[in-house]
């Protein structure tokens, strides 16, 4: 791999109480096209990270004043745990390397320095850092840009939600998403967009609880320079933002009674008058609805009813997660997974800790799940780390809980839950086990491991 081109901003930092070694060091990095900071001593290192907290990779020399390369690895590490860092040492004793390596270095190098080893290390390092910023990219890209298939559930109720949404997706009905907060309605409207024929266009969420009373029209529809006191320039409002794309309507329910009957007019009619106009303009946006209250207590208390049937033409609702437990397994390896990706280190869970997991009634549904993984995991610098039960428990008692926890007349093992999980993977991909796996929200060679495990099942 081509390294990168030198630019201003640094990718490796050098740490060398010899100015003259480091210079040398620096100067061999800048030939091979990387940029590069110096540093002289363990101080002036630290307020470089802060400065350019995009470094890479970090070449410390071991012995050092005042503070080592090992506890100089352990501040850097502090701050920025996904942080490659090399020890430089002369001495070069197995017995140096082991600690070093033990302690969080990815490698070290022997002075004086081989030119082509430090080339293969450095090189190595760099291409690992590219490769984890295109995985978080993808990552960060798939939670903004949402398909079905980024959807991690196993559960036939998912499975029913989704094929609705598929099929809703190639029209351009209007479409109304039920289901408590945080089962993911956000997402599943993202993925109608992006399955529609409108998916190069823009998709634009409102959160109709948010909009202040006495603005709900200029931002909806917009508003021209004069229309009241702070109009100083015109403003094309939501539905124009969204011209030949998605407008999401979240928590619709919470919109004012007379803003209702201006959106009722704008849907009919498919138009909108700006706040200070006496024009109307043409609009072309599909309208995906969404409330987290139940059904009936939406078209009763808070839709007018011919607002209602203009907006639920498709009416899909998402199961709460306590309903399906296969789902909390297969998303609790999923959200462990990609945490231990992106801290850059082993984590994992205890069968006590799963097992209450399964057992709590999550109120707050997958948004409270990937919540408490990510304070577990947050409170820990371990490597590896392993969650138990005991680290769950106040985090799952500070969610709280509004419902019942969900009983099952026969309550499933985790073996049976795990079994009953690959199997319906399995199922739905016809076989394909790439599939299945990411399906698991886990990798390929953790579904074949599991497959050996539970072969007397499977």
């Amino acid at each position: 791999m081509k390294p990168p081109a030198s630019t201003q901003t640094p990718a490796i930092l050098v740490v060398d109480d010899d100015d003259a070694m480091a210079r040398t060091l620096q100067e061999f990095l800048q030939r091979e096209g990387y940029g590069v900071e110096v540093a002289l001593s363990a101080e002036e290192a630290l307020a470089i990270s802060e400065r350019y907290p995009q470094i890479a990779l970090a070449l410390v020399d071991l012995i050092m004043p005042v503070t080592d390369g090992l506890g100089l690895m352990e501040q850097l590490h502090q701050r920025n745990p996904d942080l490659a860092v090399v020890i430089m040492t002369g001495f070069g004793t197995i017995e140096t390397a082991v600690e070093a390596i033990k302690r969080g270095a990815e490698d070290y190098l022997t002075k004086p320095f081989d030119q082509q080893g430090v080339r293969k290390k450095v090189m190595r390092l760099m291409e690992v850092h590219e490769l984890r910023e295109r995985v978080a990219q993808l990552e960060a890209s798939l939670e903004h840009y949402p398909s079905f298939e980024t959807f991690v559930s196993v559960s036939a109720a998912i499975q029913r939600v989704l094929e609705r949404a598929r099929l809703a997706a190639a029209t351009d009905a209007p479409v109304l998403l039920l289901g408590e907060t945080g089962t993911g309605k956000e997402m599943l409207a993202r993925a109608i967009h992006a399955a529609s024929p409108r998916a190069r266009r823009p998709f634009v969420p409102v959160n109709c609880g948010a909009l202040p009373r006495d603005l709900v029209e200029s931002e909806l529809f917009g508003f021209r320079r004069g229309a009241f006191t702070g109009a100083y320039a015109d403003a094309p409002g939501i539905f124009a933002t969204a011209a030949g794309g998605t407008v999401f309507l979240d928590e619709i329910g919470e919109m004012p009674k007379e803003a209702q009957v201006k959106l009722l007019r704008v849907l009919q009619e498919g138009e909108v008058r700006p706040v200070g106009s006496s024009k109307s303009v043409r609009i072309d946006v599909r309208i995906v609805s969404a409330s987290n209250r139940g059904l009936a207590q939406l078209r009763s208390e808070h839709l007018r009813e011919d607002l209602y049937f203009r907006i639920a033409t498709v009416v899909i609702e998402l199961p709460p997660l306590r309903t399906r437990p296969e789902d909390v397994l297969v998303l609790t390896q999923h959200f462990v997974a990609r945490l231990a990706r992106r801290c850059g280190r082993e984590i994992a869970l205890t069968r006590a800790a799963l097992e209450l997991l399964l057992g709590h009634s999550f109120p707050g549904n997958v948004r409270e799940l990937e919540s408490v993984l990510q304070s577990a995991a947050a409170l820990s610098v371990d490597n590896p780390q392993t969650i138990t039960e005991r680290d769950l428990k106040p985090l799952l008692a500070t969610s709280g809980s509004t419902h019942e926890t969900h009983v099952r007349e026969q309550p499933l093992s985790m073996e049976r839950l795990e079994r009953a999980a690959v199997q319906q993977a399995l199922r739905l991909c016809h076989g394909n086990r790439t599939r299945a796996a990411s399906m698991l929200g886990i990798s390929r060679d953790t579904l074949y491991r599991k497959l050996k495990q539970l072969k007397d099942g499977i």
